[in-house]
């Protein structure tokens, strides 16, 4: 039996949390992407097939601000933050939270924590 790579364990994760998490229009999806430099939030309406609001490390918002890399727990925390604020004066309180297949800690687990501090219900 061959192992698999972490990548492959990653996408083998997010296709089986995939199928149970859906955003609709009342209550959308907050997916998060993870790559080694940046993170990625966006609220997305499956339904609609659309993205609400998004943010990210690239935001020129954030560049100006952060000081240190987009890959560390602050980034995520900022992003977290600034997604929330984008959401909240869109009208959007609810959301379902999607890891992406990333196991729940380190830069995950702090954009999830700012999101909720700043007003984000999940």
């Amino acid at each position: 039996m061959a192992t698999l790579s972490k990548k492959q364990q990653t996408q083998k994760r997010h296709k089986r949390l995939r199928r149970h998490l859906n955003g609709t229009n009342h209550r959308p999806r907050l997916a998060v992407f993870r790559s080694n430099n940046h993170i990625y939030a966006q609220v997305i309406d499956d339904e609609a097939q659309s993205t609400i609001c998004s943010a990210s490390t690239l935001d020129k918002d954030l560049r100006e601000k952060l000081k240190a890399s987009g890959g560390s727990c602050d980034a995520s925390m900022a992003v977290g933050a600034l997604l929330a604020q984008r959401a909240l004066a869109k009208g959007i309180e609810q959301v379902v939270f999607d890891r992406g297949g990333n196991l729940y800690h380190g830069r995950v687990k702090a954009l999830a924590k700012s999101a909720r501090e700043a007003g984000l219900k999940f």
